[in-house]
Order: structure tokens, then sequence, then C-alpha cells
């Protein structure tokens, strides 16, 4: 069916509802917007559905949502793991709570039991939760940090992390073979319940995961001395982290801690903010002020689904530096090491997760204390499948993982990036460092004197619809067809491509296999640990450039990295 009948159909079957065909009848005169509407499906892709709010085929809407959820209840049934049911969260985006009453519905409707949150969660808690109550699959319906009019739905399997190879392209198929929307499955909530195929999460489970959370704090007695002298200044963006955070704070005794008022309460529309990500600086403009007037020491941000932790910290000459993800996990990966062996709880199988385009110092930390470095593709969720592998074969001890997009986690009690513990764990070792008399912006100074000078940087490039897909894939084939053999004024020593899974010795022509799954990653090292890659996004309309270089100091550094980035974007 082409674009206009298919846009007719929704404007005319009685299965959409009248809201959604109003909608639809509004746009009939802009066939451009008709065409971005139904051009396709929403793509069902390995991590679940990520999209703008709307009616159509191409678009978060009910519908879409419903036809996702039949697709993997089918999976969950052909794998005969229906008995073990479904856990669901949501996050404060708009239409997020519907779509997690439709997901438990249809998982109903099917004969899979459905465990849902009654009210909005860290993405961290839905995989906490699908490991406490043993089932088989989970779903979190959020886009993330992505601008307002988006949201989305994960899918995580039993081991709490998000579905990975084959499994993923699995359910891919099954989504894919639905093409009757009337055809899924769904039921009323009174009838669901009446079946025992609808359950609401009750409160123990945030208690059991403040337990578990509580249960990692290396020294307990530094954080209650502490606690009361260490000011924090926190925003949830009006997301999910509000309520988690404050309790983690609270029971560790960090009794200073001020809320940006404007930005505490839920809401999908993030109306203080143009894009609700710690990544972006202006995203803590009210947190600053805040943290101006009380004097703060560290000023902190979550993403609406809380698994992103951005940071701020007072620096020596009483202004406030930023941290990116990398440095802010190389601040927690040194602190949870160095603590660990001083206590003697580092195991000598201790392994740290990070990902290919993730800063380098952590090689350095990791040789350091004797610890195992793994890298993986871009996306946590690798790095939480990467924890099962650990458990199945019993060769490393997970110690923690990060990637550069500001998300870690500390421990097993989620298989997910984990803001909530992300903050925990800064917050500890700010009040260690703290007792020593240093701040968080001395001990980063000391890491780069310690490991080396190492920065990077990431330029993003947005290019939507459908016109935008295609030259994103000119973009990556032009390159791969011209392999440059040098960036700037660098040579090339070895080019990496992960879709063909090959790396290439430039210097000797020796090709050898990368290891990691198959993805549409481009991949350039230099000498001196530089390095750069390209890859279109996994979840939004963009294309990303990386750069990371080390430099004999910060300004040495900077110079190399702003080259490198203007040699690498020169190359589209």
């Amino acid at each position: 069916m082409d674009r206009k009948k298919l846009y007719e159909f929704w404007c005319s079957d009685p299965y959409f509802d009248a809201a959604a065909q109003e909608e639809l009848r509004g746009i009939a005169d802009d066939e451009k917007e008709i065409s971005e509407r139904f051009y396709k499906d929403l793509e069902f892709g390995t991590g679940g559905l990520r999209g703008i709010i709307g009616a159509g085929t191409n678009r978060m809407n009910i519908y879409t949502v419903r036809k996702a959820t039949q697709g993997l209840a089918n999976y969950i049934l052909k794998e005969h793991a229906q008995d073990k049911g479904i856990a669901i969260a949501f996050d404060s985006r708009n239409l997020s709570r519907e779509f997690a009453e439709e997901t438990a519905l249809c998982m109903a409707a099917n004969g899979i039991r459905a465990y849902i949150f009654p009210t909005l969660k860290p993405t961290s808690m839905l995989s906490f939760a699908l490991r406490e109550l043993g089932c088989t699959a989970g779903v979190v319906i959020t886009a993330s940090h992505n601008p307002a009019e988006y949201n989305g739905y994960k899918v995580y399997w039993e081991d709490g992390a998000q579905i990975t190879a084959p499994r993923d392209q699995e359910i891919i198929s099954e989504v894919n073979a639905i093409t009757d929307y009337a055809s899924v499955k769904t039921m009323s909530r009174e009838e669901a319940q009446e079946k025992g195929l609808y359950e609401v999460i009750g409160p123990e489970m945030d208690d059991q995961y403040m337990e578990a959370l509580k249960s990692l704090v290396l020294f307990p007695e530094t954080v209650r001395e502490q606690g009361e002298k260490l000011t924090i200044v926190y925003t949830p963006l009006h997301g999910t982290g509000n309520l988690p955070v404050r309790r983690i704070l609270k029971e560790l005794g960090f009794e200073k801690v001020y809320v940006v008022e404007e930005q505490e309460q839920p809401d999908g529309n993030f109306p203080t903010v143009s894009y609700p990500n710690p990544e972006d600086k202006d995203a803590f403009s009210l947190a600053l002020k805040l943290a101006e007037k009380v004097d703060a020491d560290l000023v902190l941000a979550t993403d609406p689904d809380a698994d992103r932790l951005g940071i701020f910290a007072k620096d020596t000459d009483g202004g406030y530096q930023s941290f990116n993800g990398n440095m802010s996990g190389m601040l927690i990966m040194e602190y949870l090491l160095s603590g660990r062996k001083s206590l003697g709880r580092l195991p000598k199988n201790s392994a740290v997760v990070t990902t290919i385009v993730s800063g380098k110092m952590s090689e350095r930390i990791a040789r350091a204390y004797g610890v195992e470095l793994i890298q993986t593709l871009t996306g946590f969720k690798y790095i939480g499948e990467q924890i099962k592998f650990f458990e199945q074969t019993g060769s490393h001890e997970f110690i923690f993982g990060y990637e550069e997009s500001y998300g870690c986690l500390e421990g097993t009690h989620a298989r997910d990036k984990d803001a909530v513990v992300a903050v925990m764990a800064l917050c500890e070792a700010a009040a260690y460092y703290k007792k020593q008399g240093i701040t968080l912006c001395e001990q980063m100074e000391h890491l780069f004197q310690k490991y080396g000078y190492y920065k990077e940087d990431l330029c993003t490039v947005t290019l939507k619809g459908q016109e935008g897909a295609g030259r994103i894939r000119a973009i990556m084939e032009k390159i791969r067809e011209n392999v440059p053999v040098t960036i700037g004024a660098r040579k090339v020593r070895a080019f990496r491509d992960y879709a063909a899974g090959t790396i290439k010795n430039l210097e000797d022509g020796t090709v050898t296999e990368t290891g990691l799954p198959k993805s549409d990653v481009l991949y350039f090292e230099f000498d001196q640990d530089a390095w750069c890659c390209v890859r279109p996004s996994g979840t939004e309309p963009k294309i990303k450039f990386y750069v990371g270089v080390r430099g004999t100091d910060g300004a040495d550094a900077e110079t190399q990295l702003q080259e490198l980035m203007q040699a690498v974007t020169a190359l589209v």
C-alpha cells in the first residue's frame, strides 16, 4: 500500500480512534508531512522503538506500540517463556503512561502476565525489578534524553539487559511479520486483572533497590562524616530521578541537597529546557544559578529516565567546571578501584567494561590496578551483556562499566546504565576526597598528571527524515569507498570497519577481525593514543564524529583535539 493510500486508510478505518483521524485530516494538504508519517513503519531496531509522537505508521502512538508488543509477545510464546511474565516501567514523557498501559494489556491478551509500575521510574529500576520478579522480559517506555516530541520503547530480556544478537533480530522479525494492525490483541484492564494477568508492582521494590545501592558504598563512615559538609544542587530535568536520587542521598547522610524547584516536577514538555540532556551545558543554567546562591560543591543533572548523569564541580577559583562523560567515568573508576584495593576487595579477575568510542584514559587506569578492560560496541546493552557472560563463564567479576555518553553502572543490581547509582558513587567520591582536602576538580587534575592529558570531543550532525537518512548512508559509504591514509596531519595506522568486521593495518597491509558484532561504525587509529570514529546514531536521526587525543598538558591536548576534529569533519 502506497503512502497516500495508507494515509487514507488511517483516516477512514474505524480501528483508529477519532483523535488520531482528526490529527491526520489536519495534514491533508501537506504532502511532505504525509510522506514522512507513512513512508515506512516506525522501525523496531535492535533496542526497540524510538520516534516522534503522532499518528501514522512512522510515529510513536498506541497502534505502533501495540504492534511492537504483539511481536514481542509472539516471540515469548514461541520460546515457551510466557509463564514468568514481563515487567513494564515508564518515564515522564508525554503518553508514556498510556503506552505502558497498552503494552501491559496487549501482553495480558496474549496470556502473558504483566507486572507494571504504577508511577514513573528510572530505567535502571526496570532492569532491577525484572530480575527480582524473575520475568522473561521487560519493557520501559522512554526516549531517554531526546527532545520532547519523542518517545520510545526499549526491550530487555531475563538477564536484565537490553536485547542483543541474535535475540534482537529474532524479535524484530516477529514485529515485522505483523502487517495488520487490527490483528493485534488487547483487552480491558478489568478483564486482565480478573484473569490474574495484570499486577501492580508495589513500593517494596523501591526499598529493595535502595538496599542494593547502599550495599555498594565503600566508606559509609566517611560519607556520614562529610555528608553534612558537602553541598549538592540537583535537577531531575522534569524526569524520573527526583524521588530516588533524593532518597539515596538522604539515606546515606547527605544533608545539604538543594533541588532546582522549577525542574523538580515531572513534565513531558520539559518547559525549562530546549533539550532535556545532561550532556548539554544549557540544561544546567537554572542549576548553576542555584549553585552560586547556596555555594554548592557539586551540581548534578539526570535525564528524563535517569540513566545519564551530568556534573559540574566547584573549581579552585570559585567557578564551576563541567565534566564530560569520560571525565566523570574516570573519577568514579579511579575511586572504586583505589578504594576496593585499599579495602582488599578488588578481586584478581576484576573487569571494567567500556565502549570503543569512550576515552582511552581508562586503559591506563585499568593497567595500574591490574584490572582487565574490555571494550564493546557503542550502546550500554553490550556492557550489560558482558555481565551475563561473566556470570555464565566465571571469567571475570564486573566492577564498573561506563560510556562516554554520560552513562555508567557500579555493581550488578541492574544491567543498564544507572544515574541513581552514579549520583551515589560520585557523591561518595566527593566526600572521600573532601576529607583529604581536595575537590573533584583537583582530583581530575591529579588523574591527568598521573595517566596523561586525555581529551575527547563529539560533533553531531542532525539529518532528519527520509532525505536525511539517505545522506547519512551516503556519508558512510563515501568514507568506506575512499579510506584515507592520512587525516589532517596524522597518518592512519589502522582502520576498523565494524560492518565488515575487519581491522586493516595500513602500515603492513594485514587484516584481522574486530571480534565484535557487525555494526555500521568506522574507526581510525593514530600514534600517541589518538583516534577518531564515525557512526550513525542508533536512536536519533544523527551522524556522530568522535575524536580523542593525549597531550603533554591541557593546552596541548585541546589544540590537538580541535585540529583533529576539524580534519575529521572535513572528510564529508
